[in-house]
Order: C-alpha cells, then sequence, then structure tokens
C-alpha cells in the first residue's frame, strides 16, 4: 500500500472486526479452522500475527507443530493434526498444516510415492468430514515470486532478528523452486474443490496482502457483530488499616530506561 498511515488505519478496522468476529465465534459456539500455507517468505507468520494480535488467546490459538516424533510416524496422518482442532468457541490458526505432506515432504523425499497418493486420496474426505461436522474451514495459500523471495533470503541474511527464520530448509527449497511450484500445482488439483476451495493471496506486497486476506476472512465467515456488554467499575473498597510494606524489603528489576542514551 502506498501510505503507511492508510495502511494503519485499515488493519486497525480489520483488527477490530476480528474481535467482532471472535465474540460471534464465542457465543455461537462455532468451530473455525484457518489453514495458512505457501511458499517460504511468503509472509505467512506476518498476517498470522496481524490476525490473531488482539484476539484473546484462550479462544484463538495458533497450531505451529514440529517435526513428527518417531511415535506420531507411525499414525495415520491426520491424527496428530486433528489433536489440535478446535472446539465450540474457538479459533485454530495452522501455521503449516496437514498439507506438509504434498509439499515439503513430498519434493524433499521425506514421505514415500505411496503415502504422498495416499494424503491426495485422503484429504479431501478428510476435509468433508471436517466441513460435515460443522467446522468452517478456510484455506489460504500466500503466492510470492522468485524474486521477491530472494530478496526477502537476502534481507533475512543481514538482519539479526530475522536470522532465525532461514533455516537450512529454507535454503535447500530454494534450491528447489520448480519443485516446489510443481507440488502446489498437483496438490491443488487434487485438494482445491468447491466445498474446500484454496484462497491464493498474491503476497509481493506483504502490506496489501494481510489487508486482502483479513479482509476476505471476514467475508465468507457469516458472523453476525456483537455488542460487548457495558461494564461498570464501582468504587474501589477502602484501604482501612492496611500498609504496605517498606520498599526496600523487596528485589525490584534495575530502571534500564535511565541508562539508554
Amino acid at each position: 500500500m502506498a501510505d503507511r498511515n492508510d495502511y494503519d488505519k485499515t488493519l486497525l478496522h480489520l483488527q477490530e472486526e476480528l474481535v467482532r468476529m471472535q465474540q460471534w465465534v464465542r457465543e455461537e459456539s462455532k468451530r473455525v479452522v484457518i489453514v495458512v500455507e505457501g511458499r517460504d517468505a511468503a509472509g505467512k507468520g506476518g498476517v498470522i500475527q496481524r490476525i490473531t494480535e488482539y484476539l484473546n488467546p484462550r479462544w484463538c490459538r495458533v497450531a505451529a507443530l514440529p517435526t513428527p516424533t518417531d511415535r506420531e510416524k507411525t499414525e495415520w496422518y491426520f491424527q496428530r493434526y486433528i489433536a489440535h482442532l478446535p472446539a465450540g468457541g474457538e479459533i485454530v490458526v495452522f501455521d503449516r498444516s496437514w498439507y506438509n505432506r504434498a509439499g515439503v515432504e513430498r519434493v524433499m523425499g521425506f514421505c514415500t510415492d505411496e503415502e504422498y497418493h495416499r494424503f491426495l486420496r485422503q484429504c479431501p474426505s478428510f476435509e468433508r468430514m471436517l466441513l460435515d461436522d460443522g467446522i468452517m474451514l478456510v484455506k489460504y495459500w500466500f503466492s510470492v515470486s522468485d524474486e521477491e523471495q530472494e530478496k526477502r533470503f537476502q534481507a533475512r541474511l543481514s538482519t539479526p532478528l530475522k536470522r532465525w527464520k532461514l533455516s537450512g530448509m529454507d535454503i535447500e527449497g530454494r534450491n528447489r523452486w520448480v519443485e516446489y511450484s510443481k507440488a502446489k500445482d498437483e496438490m491443488f488439483a487434487h485438494c482445491d474443490l468447491p466445498d474446500s476451495p484454496w484462497w491464493e493471496v498474491e503476497a509481493d506486497d506483504k502490506k496489501r496482502a494481510r489487508i486482502n486476506c483479513i479482509a476476505h476472512l471476514l467475508s465468507i465467515i457469516p458472523y453476525a457483530p456483537r455488542k460487548l456488554p457495558k461494564v461498570k467499575l464501582p468504587p474501589r473498597p477502602p484501604q482501612g488499616d492496611y500498609e504496605r510494606p517498606p520498599r526496600d524489603r523487596y528485589r525490584y528489576v534495575p530502571d534500564y530506561a535511565d541508562t539508554i542514551q
């Protein structure tokens, strides 16, 4: 977006709507699953942060699963993801999801051809079961050009606060751009379905991608704004004969701010 102030105002307005949407989800005991997938450095983490920033973490959580354990590798593939599905009134954002099998696992050879093709057969049925049970499932794919991805990788190399984002897996994925493109195309061919569609977000412009994604999410969740209950703070009760202990009884964190020049 051209103007930072316009971006901030628009984002804040959308985040206020997200709070209203969460209130509706909570009061109506709805279950919402948001899947965020896409290229490395496509801005997935940024949009997840903006979606969840002002939501109540008791009812909205991010599921970012680590590498499966030896035990989990012997389970039904979808099993460990099922454990993170929402209960009534909850929103779960999957930062990467069961689609790992169609992406990184396929490209990097972490699954067999048999496991991969079984996933493509089972995934539509799995998602239909979620939908049939009343779960609202929204899937976003963040697309970024190879030029913009390279620019962001270079920025991560030179920025200490972002260096952790550039892993060996990311670097290997950078070398397999075409393979990832083919894997994404095949996955869409099997899993971009009318009842469980993929929504693609153009993410070369991070700010525009965040605004577009959140606005779209609000447009497809059929929430009705709820008025928050009015709260009136009564006067504080009198202190009575209570006296606070002297400050020198406790250990205080030093005032680091005074040392900043």
